[in-house]
C-alpha cells in the first residue's frame, strides 16, 4: 500500500531527483507538494515544482501550493551558486501551464491533514519555514502527523559554515520550532547525506536509461555540490529512508538549534533523557545507489 506523504521542498537539483521518485514510484502517494524559499526564491522553487509535476504528467494528480517567501526572522540568502540561477540549471523545461492552488501552502497543508482519515508523513527537504508556521498557526494538525522526515541539520559538519547545514541555517528559528514541537522526527543530516553519494559511474549511466535519466544527468552536470564526480543526493535520502529504513542507523538525541552568532544554524546534539529527535548516523551507500538506479530505470 502506498505511503501517503506531504512533501515540502525547495527545488533545487537534489530535490528534482527526489521528486522524480516521489512522483513516479507506486510506493508513495504525494497528497500535496508545497514550496518554500530556500535553494532559490519561492517563485522559482514553485515554478520548478510545477515543471517536474508536468514532466511526469502528474499535474492532475498532485496539487502544488506556494509557501513562505522568506525565513521567519533571518534575512534570506539563496544557494543559486550550487543549483544555478533558476534552481534547476541544465535542462530546458517547457513553459509551465499548470497553476498553483489559490491557498497559501500552510493553509493547504492544514486542509489536507485535517481531511485525512489517517495520520500522514510529512517530508521536508528545504527550509522549515512552512512547517513552523503550520505548527504555530494550526496546532490542531499535530495529532494528524505520524512523523516528520527531514533532510537538514548535521552532527559535526556544515556546508554553509563549518557547523551549519543549509536548510537549518536558512531559517534556524523555524528549525527550532519544528525540533521542539513534540512531533516524531527523523533527521537525516549532512553527516549521512555526504556519505550517500551517487557514484560517478552511475551518473554517467543515467543518460542512457530513459528521458528521466537524461534530465537528471543534465541537472547533475550543473550541480556544484561535487566530490570527485560523485554527487550527494541530500534530499533523496528522505524517500530512501521511507522505502528502506533498515539501510539507516539512528540514535536519539536532544537537538538544539543555535539561532544567532557565528554558530547560527548549528544543530547541537546531546545525549540525555530529554531526547527530541531521532538522528541518522550512518547509511548503506551501496544499497542507496542500487535503489536509486532501480527507481530511475523503472520510470
Amino acid at each position: 500500500m502506498a505511503q501517503k506523504i506531504l512533501l515540502d521542498m525547495d527545488p533545487g537539483i537534489d530535490d528534482a531527483a527526489a521528486l522524480s521518485i516521489a512522483l513516479t514510484d507506486d510506493a508513495f502517494q504525494v497528497m500535496l507538494l508545497t514550496t518554500v524559499a530556500g535553494n532559490v526564491s519561492v517563485d522559482k522553487t514553485t515554478q520548478n515544482a510545477l515543471r517536474l509535476v508536468e514532466f511526469f504528467h502528474q499535474e492532475n494528480v498532485v496539487p502544488v501550493a506556494a509557501g513562505a517567501s522568506a525565513p521567519l526572522i533571518k534575512k534570506y540568502v539563496d544557494a543559486s551558486d550550487i543549483h544555478g540561477e533558476s534552481g534547476m540549471a541544465g535542462w530546458e523545461f517547457p513553459t509551465v501551464k499548470t497553476t498553483v492552488l489559490p491557498e497559501h501552502a500552510v493553509v493547504a497543508m492544514r486542509q489536507v491533514l485535517m481531511n485525512s482519515q489517517e495520520k500522514m508523513t510529512v517530508v521536508a527537504t528545504g527550509a522549515f519555514t512552512n512547517i513552523a508556521l503550520l505548527i504555530r498557526m494550526y496546532p490542531e494538525v499535530l495529532p494528524k502527523i505520524a512523523q516528520v522526515v527531514v533532510m537538514g541539520g548535521s552532527l559535526g559538519v556544515g556546508n554553509v559554515t563549518s557547523v551549519a547545514e543549509f536548510n537549518v541555517y536558512t531559517d534556524p528559528h523555524a528549525a527550532q520550532i519544528l525540533l521542539t514541537s513534540g512531533l516524531s522526527i527523523k533527521m537525516i543530516g549532512l553527516n549521512v547525506t555526504l556519505q550517500a553519494l551517487l557514484s560517478k559511474e552511475n551518473i554517467n549511466k543515467l543518460g542512457g536509461i530513459n528521458q528521466t535519466g537524461k534530465m537528471l544527468q543534465a541537472l547533475f552536470m550543473h550541480y556544484a555540490d561535487d566530490q570527485d564526480g560523485a554527487k550527494p543526493m541530500h534530499d533523496v535520502n528522505t524517500l530512501f529512508y521511507l522505502a528502506q529504513p533498515e539501510a539507516f542507523v539512528f540514535e536519539d538525541y536532544a537537538i538544539d538549534v543555535i539561532t544567532q552568532g557565528p554558530a547560527n544554524g548549528a544543530t547541537v546534539a546531546t545525549k540525555d533523557h530529554n531526547t527530541n529527535v531521532s538522528v541518522a548516523t550512518s547509511v548503506n551507500v551501496e544499497a542507496f545507489n542500487k535503489w536509486f538506479m532501480t527507481k530511475i530505470t523503472a520510470i
